[in-house]
């Protein structure tokens, strides 16, 4: 059992679902962001995804476009971003951690090096969204067999004879981009996104979140009504990059954790 099944089993026996909360590192600048990251858990956050600054996000809308921008022009690295798990592990050895990002800095590392530094560090699980199943030796066995869940994204479009392959090397949940298109851009509806999230976890055995499009309290409880999980990204995201004081993010994200453990 991983950190993110105990997560998961734990909230199953509460009748809850899971709050996924998304930042980027080093937004708004490397300690800030720290800060913010060691306040979530205690705000009601029960996995922390954790966003790789890149300079072609392709699958993000602007809001975390420019998190990203801000994070590497502040200098951030995947090398910081590694130290910043490791310094939030010092406080935290429980709340499961996935980095989210693209492919190319981790191959720039190199796979190998990566892995046992992701490890070493107190990486969970991850998600590399522009890796499809096609190339899991490239990335995906590799991480399964150094004991990290490699969690894979599932859309509206991923149809019946596509699904088996997104969900057969998957591990620790089975992310559902409840729209099509890029963060941020719409609402997500429950009633849209259910026959899906129960299509998908029949498939892959697995819990199933939903991201993209989910703002309020009040959205995140209907999706999670629906889903085993809920994540929520640019709502959060944006108010950091507003330079809101890290209790009213910190408020803000609390006020999301209720609303997905009340659905």
């Amino acid at each position: 059992m991983t950190r993110i099944d105990d997560t998961f089993a734990r909230l199953k026996s509460e009748g809850k679902s899971a709050f996924v909360a998304y930042i980027m590192a080093g937004d708004p600048d490397a300690e800030s962001s720290l800060e913010i990251m060691r306040a979530m858990p205690a705000a009601g956050v029960d996995i922390i995804e954790l966003g790789m600054p890149f300079t072609d996000p392709m699958a993000d809308g602007p809001t975390i476009q420019l998190a990203g921008q801000r994070a590497l022009a502040g200098g951030q690295t995947l090398e910081k971003t590694l130290e910043m798990v490791a310094r939030f592990r010092e406080q935290d050895s429980a709340t499961p951690i996935v980095l989210m990002g693209y492919y190319n800095p981790i191959y720039n590392r190199g796979v190998a090096r990566f892995l046992t530094d992701a490890k070493a560090a107190g990486i969970d699980g991850l998600i590399v969204v522009d890796l499809p199943p096609e190339e899991d030796d490239e990335l995906c066995l590799p991480a399964r067999a150094a004991g990290l869940d490699f969690i894979r994204l599932a859309t509206p479009t991923t149809d019946d004879a596509r699904l088996p392959k997104v969900v057969r090397n998957t591990s620790g949940f089975v992310y559902y981009v409840s729209i099509t298109g890029i963060t941020g851009a719409a609402a997500a509806s429950a009633a849209d996104v259910a026959p899906d999230v129960a299509r998908i976890r029949k498939a892959a055995g697995l819990p199933v979140v939903v991201g993209f499009g989910i703002t309020t309290p009040d959205g995140a409880a209907e999706i999670a009504g629906v889903a085993d999980g809920a994540v929520v990204g640019s709502a959060i995201v944006k108010l950091i990059g507003e330079r809101r004081p890290v209790a009213e993010v910190t408020a803000r994200i609390k006020a999301l954790a209720e609303g997905v453990h009340r659905g």
